[in-house]
């Protein structure tokens, strides 16, 4: 049965896409500030590895090789992973944004999401014509490299040409240090204007739009609850479970790709 949260307002409980993609549309199109947030699981559809499911990076790589103290630390480590790059990013970047990308930048332009925040590092959201400037890369960029020394930022296109052609672990051209990916590995800080932002655009939704993520990773996982504190309906668009079902105004399960096309066409008309 549908639960009440502190409001009154009945939460979504059990019910299924097509009963609550009514009143999802509702919101939508009522709501001046729309903030999303997008997940791994929107980019599979593209693609894109998660990393728990069966297939994904945790099945091919080791977790521990992605911790900030150890991949600094270890030489071989280093090695490992930008070896692994030679088949892992060209499919990056040869992957093409998904029906559930393109839906979401539609309602990027047309002005009714007034923030993403994506927990990827694929750039998909921008191939699908998200305006850059209305995106915030919680957990940065697997496009850009930066030196662990001089901070000097790197296009990945440059590095990954030096990678395939041979190079074991790219150093900097600036000052000699190793070069790391901007994407954020484990123990490694969020770079504070980025989830400043996200913060405040939690904080200033009055609809919350969580799309392929569990939210089981902070400290992007603890937006949405951010947002409901804050007085925001919260609409969850997943293919299985995700631990704020309970607490969703709206629950939409099923296939992204098919989700959110249906809802932008019905909020833009």
């Amino acid at each position: 049965m549908p639960v009440e949260n502190t409001a009154g307002e009945k939460l979504a409980g059990e019910n299924t896409a097509g009963e609550n993609m009514p009143r999802a549309v509702q919101w939508l199109r009522e709501s001046e500030r729309t903030v999303c947030l997008t997940g791994a699981g929107i980019s599979t559809e593209s693609g894109i590895p998660d990393f728990r499911s069966g297939g994904g990076v945790w099945v091919r790589f080791d977790p521990r090789d992605f911790d900030i103290r150890r991949w600094t630390s270890s030489e071989e480590v280093r090695r490992r992973y930008w070896a692994a790059t030679r088949e892992s990013y060209p499919r990056v970047l040869e992957a093409e944004s998904s029906e559930g990308h393109n839906a979401l930048a539609r309602l990027s332009r047309a002005g009714k999401l007034s923030l993403l925040i994506t927990q990827n590092t694929d750039g998909l959201h921008q191939k699908a014509g998200h305006e850059p400037k209305k995106i915030v890369e919680i957990h940065g960029t697997s496009h850009f490299c930066v030196c662990v020394g001089c901070v000097e930022w790197v296009p990945r296109r440059e590095v990954q040409a030096r990678i395939q052609g041979g190079e074991k672990i790219p150093a900097c051209g600036g000052c000699g240090s190793f070069l790391k990916p901007d994407a954020v590995f484990f123990g490694e800080p969020i770079v504070p204007e980025r989830l400043s932002r996200a913060v405040d655009g939690a904080e200033a939704a009055q609809v919350f739009l969580v799309a392929g993520s569990s939210m089981a990773v902070r400290p992007a996982g603890a937006l949405p609850e951010k947002a409901l504190m804050a007085g925001a309906r919260l609409i969850i668009v997943n293919d299985s479970p995700t631990r704020l079902d309970g607490s969703a105004h709206a629950l939409l399960r099923g296939r992204i790709g098919e989700i959110l096309p249906a809802l932008a066409g019905a909020v833009l008309g």
